[in-house]
């Protein structure tokens, strides 16, 4: 069972730890996935599995959004410059592509997810 709260707390400290990943470049964003993972992980616990899980929403979440907030305007501004079919196109390749980004990067959400996992049992 997911434990949205724990998700959404370990969205919370991802994007808290993304922006200072912008002014401590040591951090990188890298580092702020797994901060959202393990923050995830921890307060989800329920061992490996568990733990991945969580810290995967937690990572694929901001991502998720920012496939939401930027597609329709991908798709107006692509039926502004390409016609129907331009827009059609280019909102639904932002989506598609979106998607697979904000998946590849909550990959270190998972790995972070799965060290506070077992350190919370």
């Amino acid at each position: 069972m997911t434990d949205w709260s724990a998700v959404g707390w370990g969205f919370v400290a991802g994007l808290v730890a993304g922006i200072v990943a912008f002014v401590v470049p040591v951090v990188g964003h890298i580092g702020a996935g797994l901060v959202a993972g393990f923050v995830a992980g921890y307060l989800g616990g329920g061992g490996i599995g568990s733990g991945a899980w969580h810290g995967l929403l937690a990572g694929a979440l901001g991502g998720i959004i920012l496939v939401v907030l930027t597609a329709p305007a991908a798709g107006l501004l692509g039926g502004a410059l390409g016609g129907p079919g331009g827009g059609l196109f280019s909102g639904l390749s932002v989506v598609v592509v979106g998607l697979i980004i904000a998946f590849v990067f909550a990959l270190d959400s998972a790995v972070g997810g799965v060290v506070g996992a077992v350190l919370a049992d």
